[in-house]
């Protein structure tokens, strides 16, 4: 079959591969598309980083590159592993993609995403969704009901915005304020959306603007270019600030503005994956009683990240800003995201084509 492997930096090649081998267990799953995630880019442009260098195997998989990567993706059943007899042949799903120690929990309430030496399914082995096809362990495999397939690719990066709600602890009816409106903030914010709170949207980018009010994520949406961010969420709110922040940009500016726009005892949790240490404003983070919180990935979320997108409330589709087909990956995929990537949100691939 054929699959998009990662053999080190600016070298990811389309090649042709055994196909995975069906265990107890297990389901094989012929994917159907498979996003291109901000992570995929940093590995291309300045990896290895999750992806294990050759010689190098990662301690539970055991692999190292040339490996198949991709890890947002979404596909239909066609094989069941001896022991597997809650899915159906046919049935389509998406997939949790995560590498986990055999001995460690997943079950509700547990932190799994934390535990040691934790990678991630077409980053550090166990196959990928840039190929035709893939066998995975049942624990991680999630059916989605009529969602469509395409739109279904986008369920791992919501999942992510799931977890950083999740980790704020907001509620229905409370404001939040995302800094910057990427695919992650952006798919942040539409979860915010649908559970109920009001957003407001900080970012620069003309392109990422129009987006976050063509797919209606946000209440508001300022330019930081155009005035104070934090004092015009304050006259939204009757001066009090916003109850929950989210840092999608990695930005320092972008950190400075959440802490000066959140409420005294408000939370702000950090979402984007920094590559440099930024300063944090620590007086005004214990002035004001703050919480400043980490998220990773997700836990437990694909769920109830599934139903909120079966229930309506969340379209997911407007998010989609791209197709292409499997020998186009680098060509139309990661030189578009890279060099024009204001016009992106989710560019998805067919590996059939």
């Amino acid at each position: 079959m054929r699959a998009a492997r990662y053999y080190d930096r600016h070298d990811v090649r389309i090649e042709d591969v055994p196909e995975p081998e069906l265990a107890p267990g297990t389901v094989a799953v012929e994917v159907a598309w498979c996003g291109i995630c901000g992570t995929d880019l940093h590995e291309y442009l300045e990896g290895p980083i999750f992806i294990p260098p050759a010689g190098h195997p990662h301690p539970l998989s055991g692999e190292s590159a040339p490996v198949v990567i991709g890890h947002e993706f979404s596909g239909t059943v066609i094989a069941l592993g001896e022991g597997v007899d809650d899915l159906s042949v046919g049935e389509n799903v998406v997939i949790e993609p995560y590498i986990i120690g055999d001995d460690v929990d997943t079950g509700p309430g547990s932190d799994y995403q934390l535990s040691k030496d934790m990678n991630f399914i077409g980053l550090g082995g166990r196959g990928g969704g840039l190929a035709e096809k893939i066998v995975v362990r049942r624990r991680w495999v999630h059916p989605i009901g009529d969602i469509p397939l395409d739109q279904a690719a986008l369920i791992e990066p919501l999942s992510v915005g799931h977890h950083a709600f999740v980790r704020s602890g907001a509620k229905a009816g409370m404001t939040a304020i995302v800094g910057g409106a990427g695919p992650i903030g952006l798919l942040t914010a539409a979860v915010l959306k649908a559970e109920g709170l009001t957003v407001y949207i900080s970012e620069l980018s003309d392109a990422r603007k129009a987006m976050a009010r063509k797919t209606g994520v946000a209440d508001e949406v300022f330019d930081p270019r155009d005035g104070d961010v934090a004092e015009k969420v304050r006259q939204l709110t009757d001066g009090r600030g916003a109850d929950v922040g989210f840092e999608c940009s990695s930005v320092p500016a972008v950190l400075d503005m959440l802490i000066d726009a959140v409420r005294p005892g408000g939370v702000i949790v950090n979402v984007s994956i920094w590559g440099h240490e930024p300063p944090v404003d620590m007086p005004k983070l214990v002035l004001k009683e703050l919480d400043l919180r980490g998220t990773i990935g997700y836990a437990n979320d694909h769920p109830a990240t599934i139903a909120l997108v079966q229930s309506g409330k969340l379209d997911l589709a407007p998010f989609i800003t791209g197709r292409i087909a499997l020998d186009e990956l680098v060509s139309k995929g990661y030189d578009q995201l890279i060099n024009n990537n204001e016009e992106h949100v989710k560019i998805i691939v067919n590996p059939h084509a």
